[in-house]
C-alpha cells in the first residue's frame, strides 16, 4: 500500500491523539491511511517536509460562522468567507441559519442554501437549520435532510426574519429535537433583563451595561432546565458571561446533556479596551471585564467550556459605524473566521497552555460534538484536512490583507502569534487562486 500513497507529509512536530510528535501522515484518496515515524516515510508521489519553525495540525472545524448568502451577500459570502477560513487553518465551516434571506428554516431554503453555496466553497462546509415561532414541523424534515442540528434564539436576533423563541415554543422544540435526536443549539440571553436605557451612544460602558451577566445566566438556566427536563441535547453559543459557569458545571454532574462555546474575543479583549466609538467590538453578548475573561479561560482548561469558535459575523462597513460609532445602532459582530487560530494561541501560550489543548479546543472537540469523525484530528481514516503551522512566528493583523468580504475587524492592528503557512483540504493545499475544492457536508446519519 505505501506505494500507491498519494502524498506524505514528514513532520518532527505534529499533534496527533492529544500529543505532540514526529509523524509522517501518509495520505490516499483524501483520507489519511498511515501514520509512522517521522524518520523512515513510506513511498508516495509527493513527499512534503515540514520545517524545523513548523508544526503540523489537524485542521480547524469552526461551527459558528455567519456566511449570510443568499440574500445579504454584500456583508459576506461563501467564497470570501472559506477564503479567509482556509487562510486561518479552518478546513471546516458550519453555517449559522440567519442572517441569511431566506433563513435555513425549512428544507426548501435549505435546498436554496446549499444551491448559493455550491461550487464556491474552499473548505468543507455544513449547515445549521433554524428554530424560529411557527416552524416546528420542519424540523424534523430537515434534520432528515442534513442539517446539524438547530439554532434558536431566546430574545430578539436583530433580523425579522429569524424570530426568537418564547418560553413555551422553545419548550416545544427542546421536545421536538429530543424526538429526534437533534442538538439544539442556543442564543442564550433573556431580552427582559437588557436594559436600553444604559446605553451611551459612542461610550463602551454604556453598551456593556446594557447587556448585563444576569441576562445570559437566566437565560442558561432555561436551557438546563429544559434539556433536563426532555433529556434533549443543547450547546450554548458564544458564552461571555462567566457567572453562568457554576451552573452549567453543576449540570453537568447531574447528566444533563449540555455543551458550551466561547469564542476568540471574549479570551482576547475586555472592555476597558475598547475605545469610544470602535464599534468593530460591539457583538452580542458583549466582550466583558478582564476578571470575566480569566475566568472563561479557567472555564476552557477545566472543561466546563467545551471548544472555541469565531462566530464569524460580519456585514458592510456602513451597518458597523452606522450612528458614527453609536454601540447602540452600530450592526453587532466580529469578523475573525481567519484570525480565531492565533487569536486563541497567542492568549493560550502566555497561559500555559500548549498546541494540543488549541487543538482539543478549536478542531477536536467541536468536530466530536457535531458528529465529525473524520474532522479535526490527524488519525487513520480521518480526512486529511491539515495545517502547516508556524507557532512562534508574530505578524501584526493588517485588515487589507484578510479574506473576508470587507476589511473590517475588531483585531486590526493587533500584535498575535501563529501563522498558517498552508492549508490542505483532504490531501491537497487550499490555493484560493484555483477552483474551489470544498464539500458541502451533511449530517452523518
Amino acid at each position: 500500500m505505501a506505494a500507491e500513497l498519494d502524498l506524505v507529509i514528514r513532520a518532527r512536530r505534529a499533534i496527533v491523539d492529544s500529543t505532540e510528535r514526529p509523524v509522517s501522515v501518509g495520505v490516499l484518496g483524501g483520507r489519511i491511511v498511515t501514520l509512522t515515524g517521522h524518520d523512515a516515510p513510506p513511498a508516495a508521489a509527493r513527499t512534503v517536509k515540514l520545517g524545523e519553525d513548523e508544526v503540523l495540525l489537524p485542521g480547524l472545524v469552526d461551527t459558528h460562522v455567519h456566511v449570510n448568502e443568499p440574500g445579504r451577500t454584500e456583508w459576506e459570502g461563501f467564497a470570501s468567507a472559506t477564503r479567509a477560513a482556509a487562510a486561518g487553518g479552518v478546513t471546516t465551516i458550519l453555517d449559522m441559519p440567519l442572517n441569511s434571506v431566506p433563513p435555513t428554516t425549512t428544507v426548501e431554503n435549505l435546498r436554496l442554501k446549499r444551491e448559493a453555496a455550491a461550487g464556491q466553497v474552499h473548505v468543507d462546509v455544513g449547515f445549521w437549520g433554524g428554530a424560529v415561532p411557527g416552524n416546528l414541523s420542519d424540523l424534523a424534515p430537515m434534520h432528515a435532510a442534513g442539517v446539524f442540528g438547530f439554532k434558536c434564539f431566546l430574545l430578539d436576533s436583530g433580523v425579522q426574519e429569524f424570530g426568537h423563541l418564547e418560553p413555551g415554543p422553545f419548550a416545544r422544540a427542546m421536545r421536538e429535537c429530543a424526538r429526534i435526536g437533534a442538538l439544539m443549539i442556543v442564543h442564550a440571553e433573556d431580552g427582559r433583563l437588557l436594559d436600553e436605557s444604559a446605553l451611551t451612544g459612542r461610550t463602551y460602558s454604556g453598551f456593556l451595561a446594557s447587556r448585563p451577566q444576569v441576562s445570559e445566566v437566566t437565560a442558561i438556566e432555561l436551557v438546563i432546565r429544559m434539556a433536563a427536563t426532555t433529556g434533549g441535547r443543547a450547546h450554548v453559543v458564544h458564552l461571555s458571561a462567566a457567572d453562568a459557569v457554576p451552573m452549567m458545571r453543576d449540570a453537568r454532574r447531574r447528566g444533563v446533556d449540555l455543551t458550551v462555546e466561547t469564542c476568540p474575543h471574549y479570551l482576547t479583549f475586555a472592555a476597558a479596551d475598547v475605545p469610544d466609538g470602535a464599534t468593530e467590538f460591539k457583538c452580542c453578548p458583549p466582550i466583558r471585564e478582564a476578571d470575566n475573561r480569566d475566568a472563561l479561560w479557567q472555564a476552557i482548561a477545566d472543561g466546563t467550556v467545551d471548544f472555541i469558535v469565531s462566530d464569524h459575523s460580519p456585514c458592510t462597513p456602513e451597518l458597523k459605524r452606522r450612528g458614527d460609532g453609536d454601540f447602540g445602532t452600530a450592526w453587532g459582530g466580529i469578523a475573525s473566521v481567519q484570525l480565531a487560530l492565533p487569536a486563541v494561541w497567542t492568549g493560550a501560550r502566555t497561559r500555559g497552555y500548549d498546541l494540543t489543548d488549541v487543538i482539543r479546543w478549536t478542531a477536536t472537540a467541536p468536530a466530536n460534538r457535531v458528529g465529525l469523525s473524520r474532522k479535526g484530528r490527524i488519525g487513520i481514516g480521518a480526512d486529511a484536512d491539515l495545517v502547516r503551522f508556524a507557532p512562534d512566528e508574530e505578524f501584526r493583523v493588517d485588515v487589507s490583507r484578510l479574506h473576508h468580504r470587507h476589511p473590517v475587524s475588531a483585531y486590526a492592528g493587533s500584535r498575535l502569534t501563529g501563522v498558517v503557512r498552508e492549508t490542505w483540504l483532504r490531501g491537497i493545499t487550499v490555493d484560493n487562486d484555483l477552483p474551489p475544492r470544498g464539500r458541502l457536508l451533511r449530517r452523518q446519519q
